[in-house]
């Protein structure tokens, strides 16, 4: 990958259909999502909109305008007091595997979710990938937990892992909404 061919931008509408294949290669030939059913285009439009109507970073990693792969974070639960921590999704289309995309895609979505207000990423890698853990850790996360068996994909039984990572100051210092 030459980091010159590498764009790294807001995901659009016109980006769509491109997002949900690289999904659906996810969902049918891997463990990294626990979906078993692909997200249709009108799923993956609501949660890019929903992002946008958010302030949520929504990124794609273009190649000569050819959607290599794309990250999003959102509230990791519903809950008000989670506001400030964000749960990750990153994926790479499989001929861009390996290339180091993840890497940058990933710290540019650090920087963006610390923007928006987060101060706590959360990576949750189904089947515990080994690729996905390896990717998150080389950006700086730890290890937070691992739930064992608590998935079952592709006649196995599959583990979750989290990973963590502090954004700006972390617990260091209330938000400043709190502050005012």
């Amino acid at each position: 990958m030459l980091a010159e061919q590498l764009l790294i931008r807001r995901a659009v509408a016109d980006d769509v259909p491109a997002i949900t294949a690289i999904y659906a290669e996810h969902v049918l030939g891997g463990t990294a999502s626990f979906d078993t059913v692909p997200r249709s285009e009108d799923a993956t439009f609501a949660r890019l909109e929903e992002c946008d109507k958010r302030g949520w970073p929504f990124i794609v990693a273009a190649i000569h305008d050819a959607v290599a792969g794309y990250a999003y974070v959102t509230q990791f639960r519903d809950r008000p007091a989670y506001q400030y921590s964000c749960e990750n999704s990153i994926y790479l289309r499989g001929d861009h595997r390996g290339q180091g995309i993840g890497k940058v895609l990933l710290n540019r979505l650090v920087s963006a979710a610390e923007d928006s207000g987060f101060r706590q990423m959360i990576a949750v890698s189904g089947g515990g990938e080994p690729a996905s853990v390896a990717l998150h850790l080389a950006c700086g996360f730890e290890m937070a937990g691992r739930m064992k068996s608590v998935g079952r994909k592709a006649g196995r039984w599959l583990d979750t892992v989290y990973l963590q990572k502090a954004l700006g100051p972390g617990d260091g210092t209330a938000p400043e909404s709190e502050l005012k």
